[in-house]
């Protein structure tokens, strides 16, 4: 009996992780991302992502808003107010969402002050003083970003880091033109291979914190607010929690102390947290081929 009572303990610790790994979800680019499919609009694509987080319990879930868009298409501001309604946090991405490497440091600054007025406004009350960089570029010279980090500290913001990506947004403008075409063949191809690059996105990032942490973290995720992001949304969710991961929010994720790490790097293309670590160790990141030669040849324009 004993042995049985042992033998049975150990087949449940290998069949259940002795601690579940952790995802925060966040999206970019809010009120508007990608190209629209015939018949959809951003609001659609905003309270269908906000249905599916309703749908299936999720912890609070960051936006991270550019103004700008509302300039030209002031009905966007409904995707915003939508969110908070929902009960979901916002954070700022600067106005215009151009990288800190094409401006100067004062012009950058002056870039997230000009979205401060949409978020004290539409997100009263909450902490919105999140930054999440443009393309996530924290500087190309050592000088940029101390000094952006300084100023972001001063006024009370933390970086939202990422720790998980995939180039979710890749998909969204294929998907735009494939709808258009009605080429149900295509889009079946655009959701395999979506799937399957959020998979792959998983193992870097779980190989990338095993070798800088010798553990995972919890990692944020970054996605877009795009039509084929929505789409995907309660897939993209399964096969998390396929993969054993539970969801927690962004600041819950960043108690972690890897990320009161600065890596101190500076980088022309940006990267991910774990990106930076290796540029600062001067480690090889896992290679992943990107598939946006394959993507754009998709259902080109006739």
């Amino acid at each position: 009996m004993k042995q049985a009572r042992l033998l049975l303990l150990c087949i449940s610790l290998i069949a259940v992780p002795l601690r579940a790994q952790q995802v925060a979800i966040t999206f970019d680019d809010l009120p508007l991302h990608g190209d629209l499919p015939p018949g959809e609009t951003r609001l659609q694509i905003a309270r269908s992502i906000l249905e599916n987080i309703r749908r299936e319990h999720l912890p609070p879930v960051y936006g991270f808003i550019n103004a700008v868009d509302m300039q030209d298409d002031p009905a966007l501001i409904d995707v915003l107010t939508a969110w908070r309604a929902a009960g979901q946090p916002l954070g700022n991405h600067t106005y215009s969402h151009v990288g800190l490497n094409k401006l100067s440091v004062t012009a950058f600054e002056r870039d997230i002050e000009k979205n401060e007025p949409t978020l004290s406004s539409v997100a009263s009350g909450s902490d919105w003083r999140w930054l999440r960089y443009p393309y996530l570029w924290e500087g190309d010279t050592l000088d940029k970003r101390h000094a952006v980090r300084s100023y972001l500290f001063a006024r009370g913001y933390r970086i939202a880091h990422v720790s998980m990506n995939f180039d979710d947004y890749l998909w969204n403008d294929p998907y735009a033109r494939c709808s258009e075409q009605h080429n149900q063949a295509a889009i079946a191809t655009l959701e395999k291979s979506y799937l399957a690059a959020a998979d792959r996105g998983i193992e870097i990032a779980r190989e990338a914190s095993q070798t800088l942490y010798n553990r995972d973290i919890p990692y944020v995720l970054l996605l877009h607010i795009g039509a084929f992001d929505a789409r995907m949304f309660p897939a993209l969710i399964q096969l998390y929690r396929d993969r054993g991961f539970t969801f927690v929010s962004l600041p819950q994720a960043q108690q972690d102390a890897a990320y009161s790490h600065d890596p101190n790097q500076p980088l022309l293309h940006g990267g991910t947290l774990q990106q930076q670590e290796f540029a600062a160790r001067k480690l090889t990141y896992p290679s992943v081929d990107s598939p946006a030669k394959q993507l754009d040849a998709l259902c080109p324009a006739k």
